[in-house]
């Protein structure tokens, strides 16, 4: 069983050439609909995404996971923002963003942290642990063009 659902290994007719213009994100939801949703709507607006079901699973993909030698990973330089859900089991969004934000390679990158709960207190403690934006779900096509412009602004 694939553990993370990748864009890219779709053909584009041409081989798998991506252009490099096209920012790559992370998604992570435990819910499957929301999941395919959030994926749906990135690459409608020319996003390249990867999809995770857990934050277990993300932190693997990153080369964050407990057992991965940080040194090793390949996957996390080449992820421009990380969209996560908040509630989920094993490992929360907000335990996902705590492991982002402490590890060296990845602090700098975007989470983007999504619920279907709006509680201000889970708002703001995501926030100051260094969320760039909470939103509420279900998402929007205006919610990821929000984002798309963000991610090409901390695109270096």
């Amino acid at each position: 069983m694939e553990m993370f659902a990748n864009s890219s290994s779709i053909s584009k007719g041409m081989g798998e050439v991506v252009a490099s213009d096209e920012p790559h994100v992370l998604a992570v939801d435990d819910n499957l609909v929301d999941r395919k949703l959030v994926e749906i709507l990135l690459k409608k607006s020319s996003c390249k995404v990867t999809t995770a079901e857990d934050g277990l699973r993300a932190l693997e993909y990153l080369g964050l996971a407990a057992h991965q030698n940080s040194s090793t990973n390949s996957n996390g330089s080449k992820v421009n923002m990380i969209i996560t859900d908040y509630c989920m089991p094993g490992m929360t969004g907000y335990e996902l963003l705590k492991k982002i934000k402490e590890s060296s390679m990845m602090k700098d990158v975007p989470v983007v942290i999504m619920s279907s709960e709006n509680i201000p207190t889970r708002i703001n403690q995501c926030m100051e642990e260094g969320a760039q934006i909470f939103m509420l779900k279900p998402l929007k096509h205006s919610d990821v063009e929000r984002l798309r412009c963000q991610i090409m602004q901390c695109r270096g």
